[in-house]
């Protein structure tokens, strides 16, 4: 009764853990985006001006995906070390960083608030640092899966910084539902 658990049980236990995880993050991220009507085909953002070198609807998708999964897993990976020291702070620095993560669509998308959001992923990316930080003191692994993201938020921060300036009247450029007029 008094036994250790075998490898084999612990990797099947970070493993269900992974499997919780990586799908509820998927789950926040993509909802998240959806709910605020993120991306290319909503009239408010086809109506910006775009830096040179923002890239296509499907990239975004794509490395949202990748980005959602490995946030997931290393999650995981710190959950799963039971008896860390600074472990809580750890995971609640990561629920910090991923709900702001998860305002950001609605803030830039639906309300149009294109300098909020800006400062919004500043904020973002300095918790998401220290974040990373601690899961990498924790596991090592942990640490290394949140640098794509990390390099991610400072390319998404350039390009919502170059949106707001390349288009200094952002909140007005599509009318909303409410200020839609019928001309008789």
């Amino acid at each position: 009764m008094g036994e250790i658990a075998s490898p084999s049980q612990l990797r099947m236990s970070l493993v269900r853990c992974a499997l919780f995880t990586v799908p509820l993050i998927l789950l926040l991220g993509i909802g998240s985006g959806r709910l605020s009507g993120a991306g290319y085909g909503d009239p408010w953002f086809d109506a910006l001006v775009k830096p040179s070198f923002m890239p296509g609807g499907g990239v975004f998708a794509l490395v949202w995906t990748i980005l959602y999964a490995l946030l997931g897993l290393a999650l995981a990976i710190v959950i799963h070390a039971r008896r860390a020291r600074g472990r809580e702070l750890a995971i609640s620095l990561f629920a910090i960083q991923l709900a702001m993560s998860l305002a950001w669509s609605p803030l830039f998308f639906a309300g149009h608030q294109v300098q909020a959001a800006f400062w919004l992923i500043v904020a973002m990316f300095t918790v998401a640092a220290v974040t990373t930080i601690l899961f990498g003191r924790i596991r090592t692994g942990a640490g290394l899966l949140m640098l794509p993201y990390l390099a991610w938020l400072m390319f998404a921060g350039l390009l919502n910084f170059e949106i707001g300036r390349l288009n200094p009247d952002a909140e007005t450029l599509a009318p909303t539902a409410a200020s839609t007029q019928i001309a008789l």
